[in-house]
């Protein structure tokens, strides 16, 4: 089997980039690109077209000229990321390894990338409706007006015909689905994004997209294995624009595949995975995005770390917060395996502030933090402390 052929890394490209489109929450705004021009690997050129208004016909002079005028703006896409990932000569045989690389590759794209490409597209364009003031303050209780309060500061922006989409967290979609309001105006509508027509639940023709709620804030970190919440991270409770309001702009590289004779590092087939992205919105576009953000949660004294001893275990951890606003904290304490909170665990009724270490608590070095919710929807995790048991 040519595993290494030309043919079969373009394959798995295209493949990859067709369950990009399909998958991603934000995929459709890919759409939207009738006309690019790339320059670079990391420029693109994205025409902005504006028109002047008309003009009274004079009978005399006739027509009064107006100008087209056609900006050719430039755009560098700053997301630029890799992963080489490896499958073992020995999980496969020659005649499989095909099949089973088909299978890895698009598991990676669709629990890795198209979560982070994800992230980062509501989080751009929510920055942005930030950073114009073009936020709402929605009351946790009425969802439904919330949402309708958005549509209409879109709607006075882009008129009553533009299809318009509304991204909504995953917590508010369930208090969104259980208002009186929504199950008699709900339907069920045709939603196009790539090759595919998908089925979606929709509020006066706007297409309502849940999204879970990682992917859903303001701000992230973007390091080597993936993705974070940033410290100053709010809550995307809604975002509602146009269809047609962005423009992602994705570069799939050609893998590259080598078989285990070309990987010089390991007895293992190799493949090299990398993708260029972003997401741009034109000027004429800038004020028709409109977001509902979570309330600002202040920590203002994090988690300590922590030297205990064995068998005698008397210490705590604690967190010190504040919510603007009328609304409620509440918490919850994990226990997690690394400094960077990786594969955490609830800590059974540890629902305080305050966190009594467990007696048990063996020796060695063991990591906690705690997710600080508002009004039971939105959050943000502390710091994670380190606690050693000698």
């Amino acid at each position: 089997m040519a595993i290494n052929s030309v043919e079969t890394a373009i394959r798995y490209s295209e493949e990859l980039d067709k369950l990009f489109s399909q998958k991603s929450a934000t995929g459709f705004f890919a759409d939207n690109l009738l006309a690019k021009k790339f320059v670079g690997a990391k420029t693109v050129i994205i025409p902005d077209i504006n028109f002047q208004g008309l003009a009274d016909y004079d009978r005399d002079t006739g027509f009064t000229r107006g100008a087209i005028t056609v900006s050719n703006t430039s755009y560098t896409m700053q997301m630029d990321r890799a992963r080489s990932l490896q499958i073992d000569r020995e999980d496969m045989d020659e005649t499989g390894v095909a099949n089973l690389a088909g299978k890895i590759l698009g598991e990676y794209v669709r629990t890795k990338v198209i979560p982070e490409c994800d992230a980062y597209v509501i989080s751009k364009l929510a920055g942005l409706a930030a950073t114009r003031s073009n936020v709402i303050d929605g009351d946790i209780k009425k969802p439904f007006e919330a949402l309708c309060t958005l549509i209409r500061h879109v709607q006075e922006k882009v008129g009553y015909d533009e299809e318009l989409v509304a991204f909504v967290d995953g917590s508010i979609y369930a208090l969104l689905q259980n208002s009186p309001e929504i199950s008699r105006q709900i339907t069920v509508s045709d939603f196009k994004q790539g090759d595919v027509n998908l089925r979606v639940n929709s509020i006066n023709g706007v297409a309502l997209i849940p999204v879970i709620g990682d992917r859903m804030k303001t701000a992230y970190n973007f390091k080597n294995g993936g993705f974070s919440p940033a410290g100053n991270a709010k809550e995307v409770y809604m975002m509602v624009c146009p269809k047609k309001g962005a423009h992602l702009v994705r570069k799939t590289e050609n893998m590259r595949v080598f078989t285990p004779e070309q990987n010089i590092d390991a007895d293992a087939y190799k493949f090299d995975y990398r993708i260029y992205y972003d997401v741009f919105v034109k000027k004429s576009g800038l004020d028709a995005i409109w977001a509902w953000l979570s309330p600002e949660i202040t920590i203002s004294a994090q988690p300590e770390d922590v030297v205990a001893t064995y068998g005698n275990i008397t210490e705590s951890l604690s967190v010190d917060a504040d919510v603007e606003g009328g609304s409620t904290l509440s918490y919850q304490w994990y226990k997690a395996a690394d400094i960077d909170g990786n594969d955490s665990v609830k800590v059974g009724s540890a629902n305080a502030a305050t966190f009594a270490l467990p007696e048990d608590l063996e020796e060695g070095t063991h990591y906690f933090f705690v997710k600080i919710i508002v009004d039971g929807a939105s959050f943000v995790n502390s710091d994670v402390a380190t606690v050693t048991v000698e």
